[in-house]
C-alpha cells in the first residue's frame, strides 16, 4: 500500500492518521482542523481490524537497547490493570501519546510531556504495575 493524500487539505501526502476515525492527515495544523468537527472510530470490521494491523507493521520496533525492552509478563501486567486502561480514556492523554508517538524526536516531546500532571501520574502507574 503506497502513500496516502492527506484528507484535510489534499495536497500534501499524509504522514499520520487521526486516532479516532484514522482519517489520513499531513500535519499539526490539518489535524487541528480536523478536530474542529467531531469524528468516530469506524465500527470493527474484518478488513478494519486488518488494515489497522498492516499500520502497526508499517512503523517497524527499532530497540538499540536490548535491555530496554519489557518482559512480556511486564508488558501483560500493564495491558490487564484496570486502572491504566480507565486512565486511558482521558482524550487529552490519548493525544499527547499519540503526539509523542508521531514525532520525528520522540524523546524531546516525551520530555514536554513529563510536565504535565495527567501524564506524569499515568506514567507512575505503569512503573507501579511493573514494579519499578
Amino acid at each position: 500500500m503506497g502513500p496516502r493524500q492527506c484528507q484535510v487539505c489534499n495536497e500534501s501526502q499524509s504522514k499520520y492518521k487521526c486516532p479516532s476515525c484514522y482519517l489520513p492527515y499531513c500535519s499539526l495544523l490539518c489535524f487541528k482542523k480536523h478536530k474542529e468537527f467531531p469524528c468516530v472510530k469506524p465500527q470493527p470490521t474484518e478488513a478494519k481490524t486488518t488494515a489497522v494491523s498492516e499500520s502497526i507493521v508499517e512503523k517497524p520496533l527499532v530497540v538499540n537497547e536490548p535491555r530496554q525492552v519489557l518482559p512480556k509478563f511486564q508488558l501483560e501486567a500493564i495491558a490487564s490493570s484496570s486502572e491504566i486502561r480507565d486512565a486511558l480514556n482521558d482524550k487529552a492523554l490519548q493525544e499527547l501519546i499519540c503526539r509523542i508517538d508521531c514525532s520525528s524526536n520522540a524523546e524531546n516531546e516525551l520530555d514536554k510531556a513529563l510536565a504535565d500532571e495527567a501524564f506524569c501520574l499515568f506514567t507512575d502507574k505503569i512503573l507501579s504495575t511493573i514494579n519499578l
